[in-house]
């Protein structure tokens, strides 16, 4: 099977400027690029799905080289609506040097380049000398992302950036022999705008080509890489916790998990047409979710912390808590309301907002609606100490079925 045949196969395949890539990447190992911006300090699960895709091409043989935009992340790629927020020279070096660190740790990468170190060199004559006149006016509006933008208006600093991440990959073509840029779907006048850059300066027989891979929808049309809440899931386990991450992947709905694990993960696909089967038989089992969540987690956060996750998502399902460890409930339940212990519990439950007033909170007590580690309590009198804690640091509360609070020795 070829690397594009695999692609394919995996629903990671959108479009290519030439057909004869498959070839060229089953006669040749080649160098290939791909690019984020930091516009912020660390990548999401929206950059994931293209990250992956270049592992696979990197098991095919080929070479990656990651760009992080010190440059271009100053200006900002177009958007379908409004300008991009300008960020301080200073918070994007400070992004680009913490990708750069995410990036190297993830995916063990070799070559990691940034771009403020070629584009910041070169003055404006020279940018509109030798680089401007490159560029048709005509065609660059013609790009999609520029076309849906011109009604309401667009900066000609964003107008411009197609002409930077051409440039890129002109100097890295130049510079490692990089002949062809992955991207996303939405990378495509981007990409072919390099293409012709690099064509104009080194000649009409230059060999480049374009891989994009589609956008990440959920199956409703929505964009793919949120929790139910809006929040944006983050590969930095200090912005999202292994366990949120390993609950985002879990409860991927039936219809869409399938999918999921072609495109992130490294199972075979003739094991991956065995959990469909399984899953179809038994589908309460939830094996498909459980098995996605894992290896998406293991290869983020490594396999202890999937383990933790998982042992988390168990233990609350069963309503086995006493069973976590004080690290897990670190993990599991870092955003709660936390109140310091040695105090009633009837304190407790109204400083974590788990009860209002006394009178209702010992309501809850008395009516059997309150556990402490999974287990129901009815004493008013209770009064809370690192006796009762996991590990004499936790206590987990709760309140109903689903409203927990923390108590911390």
């Amino acid at each position: 099977m070829t690397f594009i045949e695999e692609l394919k196969k995996r629903d990671s395949f959108f479009d290519t400027t030439d057909p004869d890539i498959e070839k060229y990447l089953e006669e040749n190992k080649v160098t290939f690029y791909l690019g984020c911006d930091p516009t912020g300090n660390s990548l999401h699960v929206g950059h994931l799905f293209t990250y992956i895709v270049m592992k696979r091409m990197e098991q095919y043989g080929h070479h990656p080289v990651l760009l992080v935009g010190g440059a271009t992340g100053l200006i900002g790629d177009p958007k379908m609506q409004g300008e991009r927020k300008m960020l301080s020279l200073e918070e994007v070096k400070e992004n680009a040097r913490l990708l750069k660190e995410q990036i190297r740790s993830l995916f063990h990468v070799e070559t990691i380049v940034d771009n403020y170190d070629w584009i910041s060199r070169i003055s404006l004559i020279e940018f509109f000398r030798d680089f401007g006149k490159e560029f048709n006016v005509a065609t660059m509006l013609n790009k999609e992302i520029v076309r849906s933008r011109l009604d309401e208006g667009i900066s000609y600093t964003e107008f411009s950036y197609q002409m930077l991440q051409a440039m890129d990959w002109l100097e890295l073509y130049m510079s490692h022999d990089c002949t062809i840029q992955l991207g996303g779907q939405d990378q495509w006048g981007n990409i072919t705008a390099g293409m012709d850059l690099i064509r104009k300066k080194c000649g009409p027989n230059a060999k480049v080509y374009g891989l994009t891979v589609p956008l990440m929808l959920r199956s409703d049309g929505t964009k793919f890489g949120k929790s139910e809440d809006g929040k944006s899931i983050w590969l930095d386990k200090n912005r999202t916790s292994p366990y949120e991450f390993y609950q985002f992947w879990i409860n991927i709905p039936d219809e869409e998990v399938i999918q999921r694990l072609k495109q992130f993960t490294f199972l075979p696909l003739e094991e991956i047409e065995k959990i469909k089967e399984e899953m179809e038989k038994c589908p309460e089992k939830r094996v498909a979710q459980k098995t996605l969540a894992f290896e998406v987690t293991s290869f983020v956060h490594g396999k202890q912390a999937s383990i933790e996750a998982q042992h988390i998502s168990e233990s609350l399902f069963s309503g086995d808590i006493a069973s976590l460890t004080a690290s897990e409930i670190e993990m599991g339940f870092q955003d709660l309301k936390t109140t310091e212990g040695n105090k009633s519990l009837v304190d407790a439950l109204i400083e974590t907002g788990l009860a209002t007033s006394k009178r209702e909170a010992r309501e809850f007590i008395l009516n059997g609606a309150v556990s402490l580690q999974g287990k129901k309590v009815t004493d008013v009198q209770l009064f809370l100490t690192k006796e009762l804690a996991i590990e004499e640091k936790y206590i987990l509360l709760k309140r109903g079925k689903k409203k927990y609070a923390l108590v911390r020795f």
